[in-house]
Parts: C-alpha cells; structure tokens; sequence
C-alpha cells in the first residue's frame, strides 16, 4: 500500500520541484532584464575649487588725449604739411591758411606804428623845454601804443594761418584739404590729434552690477576700494585678448538717467599702438569664488528656466535636483545651493533621464569629465 501511495507522490513531487525551478529561472531572467534596463552611466564626485569668474561689459576706446585741431582765423587752406597717422610733436605745424590779406593790413599797421613813433619822438624835447605841455605827449604815447596793439593783433592772426598741433600724438582723420575755406565757427575739425600710448576704456554697469560690485570689493571708502580693484581685461573686436591688462581708475558719481547705469573707466598701456579711438570690444571684470562648488556645464540640463542635475543616491537611483547657477568659468557652473561636496551626480547622459532612475554608475575623476575645452581659433 506505501509502494503504491508513494508511485502516486512522485508526479506530485516532480512538479512542485518544476514549478519552483520554473519560478526561479523567470526571477533570475527578471533581474537581468531590469540589469539591461539599467543604464551604465558615468557618475563623478563634487568638489570645491578656487576659480575666477568673469562678467564682461561693452566697451569703446579713446586715447588718454584727443584733442580737435581748429582754425583761430578764416582762410583758404594753402598747405597741408602732415598725413592721417602721422607722430607729431606738441607745436608742430600741420596746415597753413592763406594771409596776404593780413599781411597787407600788418604792413599798413606797421606803418602807423612807425608815424605814431615819430610823433612821440617829436614831442619829447619841446616837453622838456616847456614849449608845449606833457598831456600833448602822453596823448601822443597812448596813440603809439594803441598802433602797437593794432599792429600786434594782426601779427598774431598771421602766426594764427600756421595751425599747429595741441598736443603731442597720432594724426587721425583729415578732414579739410588744400583750398578748403575754414573759420573759427567751422563744425568740423581740420583733423584730431590723439596721444595713444595709453586709452581709456568706458563701459557700464547697471545699478544692480554695481552695488554688487562694489560691495564685494575690499576697502571703506570708493577711494580705497577703486585702488584695489582687481585688474580688468580687454576683449578686441575680432574675439581676441589684449595682451595687457587695464586698471580701473575712476567710477561716475551717478547714475545715467536714460539708461539706469553707472560708467566706469580703465587705463590700458598701448606701447605698440593696437589700440585707437573708437575702436569696440569687451572689458572682462574678474569675480574669485574661493572654495566653491562646481559642476560640469555638461552634467547639467535646464528645464522651465531652472538648472537641474541628477543626483545619484546610495541605492543608484539617480534623482533630479535644482541648483542654483552664480556664475560659469569656461565649462564648470558655480553654484550656491542643490548641491554639497562629495555629492555624486551623473556627469553624462542626464538629459536622457526622467524622473528617479536606477543607473550603473560607472565612477570618474571629477577633472576628466570638467576638463577645459580646447578654444580653436579661425
């Protein structure tokens, strides 16, 4: 009777052993199905760093002097004696205005100079012997003077046909040629003598920019924070670097009612005369956040306005969480809030994710992932 009971367990036996066999195998192809789902994505640690930031402003040029050449007399242009960009000394002769007229009145002058003399001369001893009385000479002496101050006029507006140069510099633009009438009232400037060994660079702030700036720099009054600005850069036109730094030397006391700003001006030496009036570009201010938090641009991905990255926690599942941008150095971010040191986030990949996925991380030095990027230049 046990022999036949037991014939009758064994296909019972067997198929509970199947069954759990079977549901074995179906939760280990489970496992390793959710394992290829799991993405293998490389994931770094967050440090702190000391990094320099840089907000840049527009810019416009100007040489420390530059000044218009303007003529004191009317007259034709009879002579242009220099060429656009050409060095002058300060007293150099650049354009000479036709005179003959004044020259013939200078004669004309001169000639009531010498009468006027003559008169003073003739006067003296009959003075000195009583025959006429001394009002009759001194009105003759104020005659005489009043013929040397028509006679030095004249003079003076002849040396005036020579324009020469204010200053010492550059010639730019030549406005006025040979045979152009010019005059005192004329709008337009012969020429602009420049001294471009050093310029000015002007570019603004906005209130908020600089209330932020000030208050982070060092010292108690404007004064002493303006002389320990941080050195400035400056950006040409064609996207290329300056080779010398700029000193911010002076702060508008005001804001700029049409435009809310405040200008600023930095010096720039300019010893191989790169730089001219008017030229453009950008003025680099530098920020050092010491000790900051960074993450890779490329860890990050946007979304309504926001930054996000995806966090990873200890179970793998990475999670996204906001952070907070204050500034971006080539292509780290520096940021104040989301994030601590020693945090992991998926450095790769994360604008592949949606919402708290489990991952493969696949761990990587922070500094191979954050690594600057290579500028080429065409």
């Amino acid at each position: 009777m046990k022999k036949k009971n037991l014939i009758y367990s064994l296909p019972i036996i067997l198929g509970v052993l199947l069954l759990f066999s079977s549901c074995g195998d179906d939760k280990n192809a489970q496992q390793a199905q959710m394992a290829q789902r799991a993405p293998m994505l490389p994931v770094v640690a967050i440090p702190t760093k000391t990094v320099t930031a840089y907000t840049t402003y527009p810019t416009s040029i100007e040489g420390i002097t530059n000044s218009q050449v303007q003529a004191k007399i009317s007259g034709y242009i009879t002579d242009v004696l220099v060429d656009e960009g050409q060095k002058v000394k300060k007293g150099q002769t650049l354009f000479r205005l036709e005179t003959q007229t004044l020259s013939q009145d200078a004669g004309a002058a001169r000639a009531n100079v010498n009468a006027a003399q003559v008169e003073v001369d003739k006067l003296k001893p009959l003075v000195e012997k009583n025959i006429i009385s001394k009002v009759q000479l001194e009105t003759a002496k104020a005659k005489l003077e009043q013929a040397k101050s028509g006679y030095n006029s004249i003079a003076a507006n002849i040396d005036y046909g020579n324009i020469k140069s204010p200053v010492d510099g550059y010639v730019g633009s030549i406005n006025l040629r040979k045979g152009a009438l010019v005059s005192p009232s004329s709008q337009i400037p012969l020429t602009t003598v420049a001294d471009i060994s050093q310029v000015y660079a002007y570019f603004s702030m906005n209130e908020k920019e600089y209330l932020d700036f000030i208050q982070n720099a060092e010292g108690e009054t404007i004064e002493e924070k303006i002389e320990k600005f941080p050195k400035v850069q400056l950006v040409l036109a064609n996207g290329s670097l300056y080779e010398k730094e700029g000193t911010i030397e002076t702060i508008n006391s005001q804001v700029n009612p049409n435009t809310g700003t405040i200008s600023f001006r930095a010096v720039f030496d300019n010893p191989s005369r790169i730089l001219t009036n008017g030229n453009s570009g950008k003025i680099k201010v530098p920020k050092v956040f010491t000790e900051a938090i960074v993450v890779p641009q490329e860890a990050t991905f946007e979304q309504q306005g926001s930054v996000y990255v995806y966090k990873v926690g200890q179970d793998s599942t990475a999670t996204s969480t906001k952070i907070n941008v204050v500034a971006d150095v080539e292509n780290l971010f520096v940021i104040d809030a989301g994030l601590e040191k020693g945090d992991k986030i998926v450095a790769k990949g994360a604008n592949k994710l949606r919402g708290n996925t489990k991952i493969v991380p696949q761990e990587m030095p922070f500094d191979s992932i954050a690594k600057p990027i290579e500028k080429v230049f065409r």
